[in-house]
């Protein structure tokens, strides 16, 4: 009997798991953090220093350099921006090795590049992949208004309904009071209203500079202290949180949110549906998505990374939809080994 026919005899491997040679299959969640924990070191060494854009520079490189050694033949669906404006992981750019699988790529380098520049909670580098054409395309609409909440009340709330209403249904899923909720928000003067609602309806607030992909993770996952996400936040952040809300059991929902009357243009001529509410299946459709994200600052997700004399210290956090696995990963690098990333003065 061959090795593969007895493997086929004697494997247990559920159905549900497997994957075919041309789907991306459990070996592709420790090559992307791979690649996070390399944009994490590289951006890590501007934190504080106050200028976000040689961070982002620095942990796009570093990202851009080892997401060409993974094996998959992916493509950047959620970039840094189109070509002409965004020379490094522009939309449409290809990248890994060539082989393997196609896949959809959503980067995001520095989920917080002001976080990382002030040297506050929250930053991440954060990489999403999923198989090719699932991955929602925004059109070049850049917001989208959002609501996030755990697994509880993942098939009750509903983004059309009054705040106040959402917020009793949250309660009510986790057997709580509405007092004992908190929402994360970003702060932004566009929220004060929503803020109102939020108070008058009886549950705490809870501010975040930036950072709603780790503000989303939050509200998804238990034991955090956060029970929703709402407000109008990135639409390409609220891509990336779907693949990791995917393997959390959640819900994120989201509806587009155009800033001027050119781009609510452009989303009509797309054919876009502007109330359209988006479920996390319609912002990534397939069921075989990763998400990995390595802490550059410290937050509530994962610790920052740390530096020594002769070590470099990372935590990352990697999901497979498919199976529902949640892995953190703790990860100790020989600092000489990694000086070509550090700050130059």
């Amino acid at each position: 009997m061959s090795p593969a026919s007895m493997t086929q005899k004697y494997s247990t491997l559920s159905p549900a798991l497997a994957v075919g040679l041309d789907e991306p299959d459990r070996n592709l969640a420790l090559e992307l953090v791979r690649v996070t924990e390399a944009a994490a070191i590289a951006g890590g060494h501007w934190v504080g220093f106050g200028d976000k854009n040689k961070a982002d520079g620095a942990a796009v490189d570093a990202m851009r350099s080892f997401l060409q050694t993974v094996h998959f033949n992916g493509v950047v669906v959620i970039g840094e921006g189109e070509k002409d404006e965004a020379p490094m992981l522009f939309n449409g750019e290809h990248v890994g090795d060539g082989t393997g699988p196609e896949c959809d790529v959503a980067v995001d380098p520095i989920d917080g590049t002001r976080l990382t520049a002030l040297g506050i909670n929250n930053a991440l580098a954060v990489l999403a992949v999923a198989e090719r054409g699932s991955m929602f395309d925004p059109s070049a609409v850049f917001y989208m208004e959002k609501l996030v909440t755990g697994p509880e009340a993942a098939d009750m709330v509903d983004l059309r309904l009054p705040v106040k209403q959402n917020l009793h249904l949250i309660a009510k899923a986790k057997g709580v009071k509405v007092n004992q909720l908190n929402v994360m928000i970003l702060d932004r003067d566009r929220h004060r209203p929503l803020v109102e609602e939020i108070r008058e309806a009886g549950a705490r607030t809870k501010f975040i500079m930036d950072g709603d992909v780790a503000g989303a993770i939050a509200a998804a996952r238990a034991g955090t202290g956060v029970d929703a996400l709402m407000g109008i936040g990135g639409t390409p952040e609220g891509i990336v949180a779907a693949c990791a809300i995917k393997s959390l059991g959640g819900v994120i929902q989201g509806r587009l949110w155009p800033t001027s009357d050119e781009e609510k243009q452009k989303a009509i001529d797309a054919g876009h549906d502007l109330e359209r509410v988006l479920s996390t299946n319609d912002l990534v459709t397939s069921d075989n998505c990763y998400f990995a994200a390595t802490g550059i600052t410290d937050g509530d997700l994962l610790k920052g990374v740390r530096y020594s004399k002769d070590k470099v210290l990372t935590q990352s956090i990697v999901m497979r939809s498919k199976s529902g696995t949640i892995r953190f990963v703790d990860g100790e690098h020989q600092a000489s080994k990694w000086e070509g990333y550090a700050r130059k003065h």
